[in-house]
């Protein structure tokens, strides 16, 4: 029996690129052609996820893995990728990416062009980089700026809009090539944070996984029952229940102020049922999802 393989085509998948003849245009913008944009997409468990360029490709390509895990070949070297890592692919280096068939990864990724793109891939490792969830990681940061370079290259088409996220790329490689310095305003002011709020935080930064009470107490070296309680102490509310609440507010967010469907907003909170989803929501805010997109257009 042969194994399934898919290129693209995923169930809450976002996927966007430009006409070549486009691309050629723009590429010779003083601006736009140092460094911009051929393709943009986010996959979420992309199950029988695969693609081969057994001769490269003429892009550079970021991968960011926030979910599950995968393996991929760079010319002669072969990793595993999991959770909250990140590789490069140099253009016209021959590669093969595979999503695990029992937990396949969910993706973030770009193909990047211009003048300057070799030398921005150079100073990003091809091998996997890990960017882990703390207190300090600012990976929600980093994935609000993906989402807007999306919302803009939706655009592109439009010259303003094109230059834009060709400016904005600097920032989101930026936070891959230097991330201590990314991080650094947040960790200098949360040394000064209550436990609470340094809880929250990490409760936001992993809005998309669907972690329990005995993920949150590990991370912070306490058991269950003694972080429930100084939390509770804090907030007046469980972890959980203030993680829910989190999460449903996000997706307010999502519902106001994207056009994303249902499903797609539910996989982007880690939520595999999106009917489990939509009756979380409704117990959470009082109305339906629907409904809320219907009040607050």
């Amino acid at each position: 029996m042969s194994t399934v393989k898919i290129k693209e085509g995923f169930k809450g998948q976002r996927l966007l690129s430009l006409p070549e003849k486009l691309l050629e245009t723009y590429a010779t913008d003083p601006i736009i052609g140092n460094l911009y944009i051929s393709k943009i997409g986010y996959f979420p468990k992309a199950k029988y996820h695969y693609v081969q360029k057994t001769e490269g490709c003429i892009y550079q390509f970021i991968l960011y893995c926030t979910a599950g895990k995968g393996h991929c070949k760079i010319g002669s070297k072969e990793f595993d990728v999991e959770s909250d890592r990140f590789i490069v692919v140099p253009a016209g280096t021959p590669y093969t990416l595979t999503a695990d068939p029992e937990n396949p990864w969910t993706i973030y990724f770009l193909h990047f062009r211009g003048r300057m793109s070799a030398s921005m891939a150079s100073m990003l490792s091809s091998a996997p980089e890990a960017i882990k969830p703390s207190e300090s990681s600012r990976i929600q940061d980093r994935l609000r700026l993906f989402d807007e370079i999306y919302a803009c290259y939706s655009l592109a088409y439009i010259k303003e809009y094109m230059t834009y996220t060709s400016l904005c790329l600097y920032m989101f490689l930026g936070t891959f090539i230097f991330v201590e310095q990314f991080r650094h305003p947040v960790a200098t002011i949360h040394k000064e944070y209550p436990f609470s709020l340094s809880v929250i935080y990490y409760m936001e930064e992993n809005i998309q996984r669907p972690l329990s009470l005995e993920d949150l107490a590990a991370h912070f070296n306490y058991s269950p029952s003694q972080f429930s309680l100084l939390f509770k102490k804090d907030t007046g509310m469980s972890p959980i229940s203030y993680f829910l609440m989190l999460k449903m507010q996000r997706a307010c967010q999502y519902i106001e102020l994207t056009k994303l469907k249902m499903h797609e907003i539910a996989a982007l909170l880690g939520y595999d049922d999106p009917a489990y989803f939509s009756r979380m929501f409704t117990k959470t805010i009082g109305v339906s999802p629907s409904e809320y997109r219907e009040q607050n257009s």
